[in-house]
């Protein structure tokens, strides 16, 4: 039995997401230094550790499944 929760496209968009993230935090400065960059780049590490994982904790306690099978 597999622990994987999540569906490749679902995988896909929050790698995608993630990586954004992270890259216009760190590169461009986009999001104000402080907080909101930490934050950032919390939300951006975690949609990058799901997506490599294939586990999402949140799903798992709400009973959501996007992985088909």
């Amino acid at each position: 039995m597999s622990l994987s929760n999540m569906g490749g496209s679902d995988r896909i968009i929050r790698l995608v997401v993630g990586v954004a993230i992270l890259a216009l935090t760190y590169f461009t400065g986009a999001v104000p230094t402080g907080l909101l960059t930490i934050i950032a780049y919390i939300v951006g590490a975690i949609m990058v550790v799901t997506a490599v994982t294939g586990i999402c904790p949140l799903y798992t306690l709400l009973g959501i499944k996007t992985k088909k099978g």
